[in-house]
């Protein structure tokens, strides 16, 4: 009684269970075994169960009729979305997904009841003419014309359904599963290769079927190859025996390409290499970026003319003759291929930079200096530098001195280098200098050089802080465009291209420090950076620069103010004896005059007030031996304290005096507090914090924190003889200081004030700081901020940076230029998409630049972002160039031109006005018949390749300026035998009807048969619909 189910009778099943129940209750002895057999679901079952239990949770269950047609161009402009998930038939693993065009009406369709009968809605799509050939959709929606379908494909490491049966197998699961669940969504099955995109499927409506077939084959056979053969086989498909047939609706589509753009339609200049590698390398080009696309980034252009609505007999296409002239052709749409990555100049730039960063090697293994032993001593004359000049020795200082150390250790380099080894000509290497530095281009007087450079760094940056590129260097991290750090990235990066690579790095960047060395010990102010303390908004290399300024000023003013003390026949003599601070010699004075005095109007510089007895930079003992002296007299009692000279009086502060004595409260001349980089305090934050949270922590914290306190007391006790903590408080913490209205013995009303309650707890800093404080002034202190010592650190920082390192400190500048280069570009073509897209890696780059680490993947993310944007300015530039745009033409037809180009780098596809005698149309078919002749000639082997240019260049050089029109074209066409357009390379046919179908007396349902005929593939994709009520 038991019928096992067969592959081709899939709908018995629940009858045979039925059966082998009620044989199973006359027969008690085979119930269990009968029981096992038949309610376990094969493999097949599963499938088809999994298959409808997605389309439940998808909501696919039911009519999808009642939506309205999509609009015209909706399948293009419109959000595609798609959804998946993963079934098993057995251990084969499928993935069904589901595509389906999001539409703003979905929400408001289920309030709406479809009538019983109506077609779904993929039937309807069948015979809808808005959206023939979309130029961006998935392959089943431009051959079915389909808002909604789905499609079962073997997994990503599955070998394709290539078997007759197995392709049945999956056709009848799809069957049985719309049928179950009364889907009705069609759903295709992948079967052969996934290159050939062969699908098979199927859609089930009320009374009502539609099968979906493929034809797929190499060639293209001969009565096949034009309208009136497909016409043939679209007839006896659907084998209608109605007389007169219903009319066929036939759309047609040819697609023409062009590859040979001729030699005027890439405007790209080439580089001027004796520029770059030759002669003269001035600041001007040296400080530019190279930009645009060594190859042409548009590579073909695709033309499709379009006949959107013809009957049978309106047009002839057969093997003798056709109508299709695509002249003709009432719809021309343009679309251009792009070259993948096409090579550009910034991109190269920017990358062989960025390969830089992950480089190990020091600048001495780069440069491969000669004897180790001799290297190893230069090195270690060099580091032991500053600790020779902090040890006791019995030798003068002069001799162990900084400068003679490393002038020596220069010798020793430059002597082991032969000319021949070094990286960068001497010629080369003088000419990025005078660009980093063009202070020293031209020799005149040092006042005159300075004091510009001052201006025009001052000046210059009030004027640019209210434009936003040069405020980019904030948001970027990098340095002001038109500082010194910005100039070296620009130049590392040029020469790390064009002359050696990262040899040639390390040997400029050696010379870089040693100039750096140079201009601290000749007190000559560094060009290109702002007066001031470093920036925190700039780069690490930018602030270390800025700090090794400080120190040259800080050290240029101590130097002029003892000069200035000095009598006036030492002045004399020095004058005439000539240099004694370098080859610069005394010209380097005056601007230090000119900066002192600038400061002294502001107020508290200390550097303004010297004593030409000692040098406290260098000797700490003359210092303290000259100080106790005023400290004993301090401890010899408060009387003889009043009767100390004041020293350090900068002004009275207002009508206020002394608690004591009465006399006038004079504010002093104070030490500013010293200048540091973020690495600096960052390094004092780690050490503050790693005190802990104990109270002696806490004590340590606060004493380390009051150096600058203790200055301030120091110079305030100097300067106001007899004052005692509440007098410094008044001045320094106003609100430490509380005053009251009291009423005294005789009755009268004074002002009574005491510290606050913070200050009188008992060990506070601030009176332990008192107590500890001398009567010292300001230049007899130590210095808050050694100067020397600071710019020994940074140049030794300086000096052991790889070229890995630099280019990593330098890489936001270097970002911060590409940025600036592509705004500029983008501001000549004016391309919204660019705009934004520049926005977008400049807020990218913000983000990653600012971490203290830099994610060196999400760095090149940015870069990359870079590059794609100068690769759509170049596509534009080269676009344009084809179009004749740019050439001083004015009018509706330029600024449909300039329209048509903007839209071609935005949209997939663009229909172009006016067809074939339009502006843009004109324009095409003047490219395609240049293409044509150039082809007609080069394939004479005759022919001569002066006789090639002279018909090419003499009758396009007329044509390229002009729009074109009727006239324009005449000439075109008088090549012999040479058409126009070259062959199509792709005809796409498409044929559509509404006929009954299987029986005469059938409903009459939508057909249609899309051809797709090319070189090497000819497709056709059928959907035929059948009655299955009335058949």
């Amino acid at each position: 009684m038991t019928l096992r189910l067969s592959h081709n009778a899939p709908h018995y099943r629940l009858e045979s269970k039925q059966e082998f129940m009620m044989a199973a209750d006359s027969d008690p002895e085979s119930e269990v075994f009968e029981i096992t057999d038949f309610t376990t679901a094969s493999e097949w079952e599963r499938f088809v169960s999994r298959v409808e239990e997605v389309l439940n949770d998808w909501k696919l269950i039911g009519s999808s009729a009642g939506k309205s047609s999509p609009e015209k161009g909706e399948y293009t402009s419109g959000i595609w979305e798609e959804k998946s998930k993963d079934i098993n038939f057995a251990d084969f693993k499928f993935s069904i997904t589901h595509h389906y065009l999001k539409q703003e009406s979905d929400e408001g369709d289920g309030k709406e009841e479809p009538e019983e009968d109506a077609f779904p809605l993929a039937m309807q799509d069948l015979l809808c003419m808005n959206n023939d050939f979309p130029p961006r959709a998935h392959c089943l929606v431009r051959w079915y014309g389909m808002r909604e379908f789905l499609v079962i494909s073997p997994g990503a490491n599955c070998e394709a359904i290539i078997s007759e049966s197995k392709c049945n197998l999956l056709l009848s699961s799809i069957s049985i599963s719309l049928a179950n669940s009364g889907c009705q969504v069609p759903m295709f099955v992948q079967i052969q290769q996934k290159w050939r995109r062969m699908y098979a499927g199927e859609c089930q409506g009320p009374g009502v079927r539609t099968d979906f077939e493929m034809v797929h084959l190499r060639k293209v056979p001969s009565q096949y190859n034009h309208l009136s053969g497909l016409l043939d086989i679209f007839k006896s498909k659907i084998g209608c025996s109605l007389t007169p047939l219903p009319p066929i609706n036939i759309a047609i589509r040819f697609t023409y390409v062009l590859q040979d753009w001729q030699q005027y339609s890439w405007p790209q200049q080439p580089p001027d290499f004796d520029a770059l590698l030759g002669g003269e390398v001035g600041g001007v080009e040296f400080g530019k970026l190279p930009f645009g696309a060594c190859e042409d980034p548009i590579s073909e252009l695709h033309l499709a003319t379009t006949w959107p609505h013809l009957t049978e007999g309106i047009v002839v296409d057969n093997d003798v003759y056709s109508d299709l002239d695509p002249l003709q052709a009432p719809h021309w749409s343009v679309r251009v291929r792009k070259a993948e990555n096409p090579q550009c100049l910034l991109g190269d730039f920017l990358t062989e930079f960025f390969k830089l960063c992950c480089r190990k090697e020091s600048t001495e293994e780069i440069l491969g200096r000669g004897l180790a032993e001799e290297e190893g001593k230069e090195n270690s004359d060099i580091s032991a530098a500053l600790s020779k000049l902090t040890e006791p020795a019995a030798v003068p200082i002069p001799k162990l001195s900084v400068s003679n150390m490393v002038h020596s250790a220069r010798k020793r380099i430059r002597r082991h280098r032969r000319i021949d080894e070094s990286p960068l000509s001497n010629e080369m290497l003088n000419s990025i200098l005078l660009y980093l530095f063009p202070d020293a281009a031209v020799e005149k007087s040092s006042e005159n050089s300075d004091s510009k450079t001052a201006q025009t760094n001052t000046n210059g940056k009030n004027e640019q802080d209210k434009d936003t590129d040069y405020n980019l260097f904030s948001h970027l991290k990098s340095a002001p465009s038109d500082s010194l750090s910005y100039r070296l990235a620009l130049c590392v990066c040029l020469v790390n291209f064009y002359h050696g690579g990262v040899r040639a790095v390390a040997h400029l960047w050696q010379e870089f420090v040693l100039e750096m060395r140079y201009r601290w010990e000749n007190n000559y102010l560094i060009y290109g950076l702002a007066s001031g303390p470093p920036d925190l908004r700039c780069c690490l290399l930018h602030q270390k620069l800025q700090m090794l300024n400080c120190c040259i000023e800080r050290k240029r003013a101590r130097d002029e103010a003892r000069k200035t003390t000095d009598g006036g026949k030492e002045r004399e003599r020095k004058v005439s004896g000539g240099c004694q601070n370098g080859r610069f010699g005394p010209e380097s004075v005056p601007p230090a005059t000119t900066a002192s005095d600038s400061a002294r109007e502001v107020g508290k510089s200390w550097e303004s007030w010297s004593d030409s007895e000692d040098e406290f930079f260098e000797c700490l003992s003359d210092q303290e031996e000259m100080e106790f002296p005023p400290t004993a007299g301090e401890k010899g009692g408060a009387k003889d304290v009043s009767k100390a000279k004041p020293e350090g009086r900068l002004h009275p502060h207002g009508n206020m005096t002394l608690i004591n004595s009465g006399e006038p409260l004079y504010i002093p001349v104070t030490q500013e507090p010293a200048p540091m980089t973020e690495d600096l305090l960052e390094e004092q934050s780690e050490v503050l914090a790693k005190l802990g949270t104990s109270a002696e922590g806490a004590h340590l914290r606060a004493r380390m924190q009051s150096a600058c306190l203790l200055s301030d007391m120091e110079s305030f006790k100097a300067a106001n003889p007899g004052c005692v903590l509440e007098d410094f408080v008044r001045w320094y913490s106003p609100r430490d200081y509380v005053e009251e209205e009291v009423v005294d013995d005789k009755g009268n009303t004074v002002v009574k004030g005491e510290l606050s309650a913070r200050m009188k707890i008992p060990g506070n800093m601030w009176v332990e700081a008192w107590e500890t404080a001398r009567a010292t002034p300001a230049r007899r202190q130590r210095r808050l901020f050694d100067d020397t010592k600071e710019a020994e650190k940074v140049l030794h920082y300086l000096a052991v940076q790889k070229p890995a390192d630099l280019t990593s400190h330098l890489l936001p500048c270097i970002l911060h230029a590409a940025i600036l280069k592509l705004k500029e570009e983008e501001s000549v073509e004016d391309i919204p998409s660019v705009k934004k897209a520049i926005q977008q890696a400049t807020s990218h780059a913000s983000k990653v630049l600012h971490h203290p680490s830099p994610d060196y993947k999400k760095l090149e993310d940015v870069l990359n972002q870079l590059i794609a944007v100068e690769t759509v300015i170049a596509r534009a530039r080269s676009l344009k160039a084809k179009f004749g745009i740019g050439k001083g033409e004015k009018g509706e037809d330029a600024e449909e031109l300039e329209k048509f180009v903007s839209s071609l780098l935005e949209e997939p596809e663009v229909a172009v006005t006016g067809a074939g005698r339009g502006p843009a149309g004109s324009i095409i078919h003047r490219l395609f018949v240049s293409a044509q002749r150039l082809a007609d000639f080069t394939s004479d082997e005759q022919g001569i390749l002066v006789d090639v240019e002279a018909a090419l260049l003499a009758p396009l050089d007329d044509d390229l300026g002009r729009v074109g029109g009727a006239e324009d074209r005449k000439p075109m066409g008088g090549g012999i035998n040479v058409p126009d357009f070259p062959p199509p390379a792709g005809r796409e046919i498409l044929l559509r009807t509404c006929v009954p179908r299987p029986a005469p007396y059938s409903k009459a349902l939508p057909q249609r048969l899309f051809c797709v005929l090319m070189r090497d593939e000819f497709r056709l994709a059928g959907a035929f619909s059948s009655d299955t009520s009335f058949f």
